[in-house]
């Protein structure tokens, strides 16, 4: 989650990656059961360092828009999940995950001869690593680490120095990082995916501009901004749905999915009420 990580002290870790790793933690532990996001890493990855944080990770049923975001966190990983499960089935070898932080889906990926690259800033790197051997999770061998400091390095470069193939087809996965870039950062990454092979495709989430929700969800976003700017970490970069697609015009099928549809897929007749909320968030998955 911490690709648009320029202003970030170089030893610092991403403070919005370790609550988005809380939050598809605490889905493991305290919501009904079937889960959307099974992770049997989540809670683990965190280990002893943040065991009290997670104990505190809010659940209460009156916060709603708190269990909302939680259910966007966990469906947008399930929903990459499901997209690179398509494409591994259509030929494809390489997993990218940009702005990576501490997902855990290399040490549960089911696909042998699917190479993944997490990407992301050097100091959350080498403190997911930490953790790792905090816990004693061992390293999977398709498991390819490629940081990137961007205030000195470029992601192809960086990308090709690991070992990635440019002429394979490759899925992307770009998750809680786009409302923390600059338009130029988006472009210049957007534009290294949609030079990919054909049979490429991508995963991202977006959220939409403040001025295009309702008032109760305006408030809703003011908190969560306010939260993340204190982190160091502020908002920048927001699209409506038809201006996200000018954007991606190089892609074809776009699947756009706001809350209702989010819904509809994952969070059908469950026993709680975990379920998206509102209209700020949304899916968007395209492929080359």
């Amino acid at each position: 989650m911490s690709l648009h990580l320029k202003r970030m002290q170089a030893v610092v870790p991403s403070r919005t990656a370790l609550r988005v790793a809380l939050r598809r933690a605490a889905h493991q532990l305290y919501d009904a059961k079937p889960l959307v996001l099974d992770d049997p890493i989540a809670v683990a990855i965190l280990g002893e360092r943040y065991a009290e944080e997670l104990r505190r990770t809010p659940i209460r049923p009156d916060r709603p828009f708190s269990i909302a975001l939680r259910a966007f966190i966990v469906a947008r990983s399930r929903y990459a999940e499901d997209m690179l499960r398509d494409a591994v089935a259509l030929g494809v070898t390489q997993y990218v995950l940009l702005g990576a932080g501490l997902d855990t889906f290399a040490h549960r990926n089911p696909y042998s001869d699917l190479r993944v690259f997490e990407v992301d800033h050097p100091a959350t790197q080498s403190w997911k690593r930490e953790l790792l051997a905090e816990s004693t999770l061992s390293s999977p061998k398709n498991l390819v680490y490629a940081p990137v400091d961007f205030e000195t390095q470029d992601l192809p470069t960086q990308l090709r120095a690991a070992g990635f193939d440019s002429e394979a087809a490759t899925f992307f996965a770009w998750l809680g990082v786009v409302p923390y870039l600059t338009h130029g950062a988006f472009r210049s990454t957007l534009d290294f995916i949609a030079s990919r092979p054909r049979g490429s495709g991508l995963v991202l989430d977006y959220a939409q501009p403040r001025s295009a929700l309702p008032f109760r969800e305006q408030l809703a976003y003011d908190s969560l901004a306010s939260r993340v700017q204190l982190a160091g970490e502020p908002f920048q970069l927001f699209f409506t749905p038809s201006k996200i697609a000018a954007e991606l015009d190089a892609f074809y099928n776009l699947e756009d999915l706001g809350s209702p549809e989010i819904n509809a897929r994952y969070f059908d007749s469950r026993a709680d009420n975990l379920r998206a909320l509102g209209s700020a968030g949304r899916l968007l998955s395209a492929w080359l």
